[in-house]
């Protein structure tokens, strides 16, 4: 059995020697065996003469894909299965080798079925086609990992972002401690500043500093990520998640950043790589010839340049952003402060925007509904619109509403009592003006009103002595009195009966005579 496989192993290695179109190292990688195995074999002569080719009647059994040379492998018996799996059914070599074992008792090794597998992608797979654009139309984004920084004894590793110009190659590397949408927006800004223009679109990755949502039809961008690609005139496209393709350009660009500018390297701080970066930028970055282009980077670039789009005048505000949700009392919490917002978004997720000055308070489809000063950690800032009526209080009304009613409801000496009121106590008289409702329970708004014009002339300015007259007039009632009746006689009548002495005479009556005095 040894025999037999270092015969097939010399075979293969002289069979792929034949062909030509291998390197030795290449082989050596392909066979898993050293370099210099395959440099003794070289020198070595044919045995059995070349192999003859697929289909000329030397060889049995299934015709191995595209690419195979040697003998054939132990994967030729089962090729239609094989391409069955991993073509229409995308499984891994791992997979494909686990089936054929179980369902076909396979004797060779994983190792066989990868390589068969791969030879069978490199015959059958359609090319990348390669995508060029002109000048300032596309910049491609991507973060990568920067060289280690050394800080109080701990090593970390910052995130490198490179910003690639997909015509001319020129690029620019800023390094952060985190992949934050501020800190992603403020290089995409010193990038735009290192070109002197804004390419008209910006191919990314999916992270989450710019997008929330991600889907290659319609992906969902971060509001500020959007606000600040329409504040530089220019476009944000996510790439296809998973299909790094897409932006090939920066992803090569990335490589030979860590490669070639930071590998081996350690810093002090974040600020020293981010100089190296940009000293390495402009001494060997833009001094190479392009593998693909063929062209000096910083000389492409000078023709590229004039087709950036313009800077605008201001830098994009400052501010930070986020998702908050409506407590059960109306307010949402925004960096340790309290912010109304419509009762109607009670318990309901709002994003919301804020810098130094300003909070704002936006709905899902991020059209504004709220704005306030910013407050001092801890304080509540309230727009009085965002309250319902009905919970209003009479007291958050202030005298002026209280007023009107007691006018309105009860009467003009309740609310010149009322007026008097709020002179004599100030904010003390509120509550006992509220009072003066609760005595129309059982009463008629009439009386209270007497009641309060009395109290305001004995200048009793407390709801008790408002009280005390309605009860007052209540224990003693007034009786109209009768001029006559026929039980009582007329006045005149009783002058026959009583003495006047040293009076004047009590008038009479018209229909009496005069009376003598006794």
């Amino acid at each position: 059995m040894s025999r037999e496989l270092k015969e097939a192993m010399r075979q293969s290695i002289q069979t792929l020697l034949a062909g030509g179109r291998h390197s030795h190292r290449e082989i050596a990688r392909i066979m898993g065996v050293n370099r210099k195995t395959v440099d003794r074999h070289a020198r070595l002569p044919p045995e059995n003469g070349p192999i003859p080719p697929a289909g000329s009647g030397a060889r049995n059994g299934p015709v191995p894909p595209t690419g195979f040379s040697g003998r054939s492998s132990r994967c030729a018996p089962f090729h239609d299965f094989i391409v069955e799996r991993a073509e229409e059914r995308g499984l891994s070599a791992t997979r494909i080798h686990q089936d054929l074992v179980s369902e076909f008792g396979f004797a060779g090794s994983y190792d066989s079925v990868k390589r068969y597998v791969r030879k069978l992608s490199v015959g059958g797979a359609l090319p990348f086609r390669r995508m060029e654009f002109p000048p300032g139309e596309e910049a491609q984004v991507d973060f990568g990992q920067g060289a280690p920084v050394v800080s109080d004894g701990k090593k970390r590793r910052p995130h490198v972002l490179c910003v690639t110009l997909s015509h001319s190659r020129k690029s620019y590397q800023e390094v952060v401690w985190r992949q934050t949408t501020e800190n992603f927006i403020r290089a995409l800004e010193n990038a735009f500043r290192h070109f002197g223009g804004v390419p008209e679109r910006l191919v990314t990755d999916n992270l989450k500093a710019a997008v929330r949502k991600a889907d290659w039809f319609d992906p969902e961008l971060n509001p500020k990520i959007r606000d600040f690609a329409e504040h530089y005139g220019t476009v944000v496209l996510p790439a296809k998640p998973y299909t790094p393709e897409h932006k090939g350009k920066v992803e090569s660009l990335v490589k030979y950043v860590q490669d070639n500018a930071l590998k081996g390297r350690v810093f002090n701080s974040l600020a020293e790589q981010n100089a190296h970066l940009r000293s390495w930028n402009a001494s060997v970055a833009d001094k190479r010839i392009h593998g693909t282009t063929k062209r000096q980077v910083s000389k492409a670039f000078e023709a590229e340049r004039p087709r950036l789009g313009k800077l605008p005048p201001d830098l994009f505000p400052c501010f930070e952003e986020g998702i908050r949700k409506v407590h059960r009392d109306g307010y949402v919490e925004v960096a340790g402060s309290f912010y109304s917002a419509p009762s109607e978004y009670c318990r309901r997720e709002v994003w919301v925007r804020w810098d130094g000055r300003v909070v704002r308070v936006f709905d899902s489809k991020l059209r504004q509904i709220a704005i306030h000063a910013k407050v001092e950690r801890g304080r509540f800032a309230t727009d009085g619109s965002h309250i319902p009526p009905e919970k209003i209080s009479a007291l958050e009304k202030g005298p002026a509403w209280i007023l009107s009613r007691v006018g309105s409801r009860i009467g003009p000496s309740a609310e010149a009592w009322t007026r008097a009121l709020f002179k004599n106590r100030k904010q003390y008289g509120l509550r006992p003006a509220l009072g003066l409702f609760s005595l129309l329970k059982g009463r008629s708004a009439s009386a209270v009103d007497e009641a309060c014009g009395k109290a305001l002339g004995a200048e009793a300015f407390r709801l008790s002595d408002v009280r005390a007259m309605l009860k007052s007039d209540a224990s003693q009632p007034e009786f109209e009195f009768m001029e006559e009746h026929p039980l009582i006689r007329n006045v005149g009548e009783y002058g026959r009966f009583a003495p006047w002495k040293g009076l004047e005479a009590p008038p009479q009556h018209p229909a009496q005579g005069a009376c003598a005095a006794p």
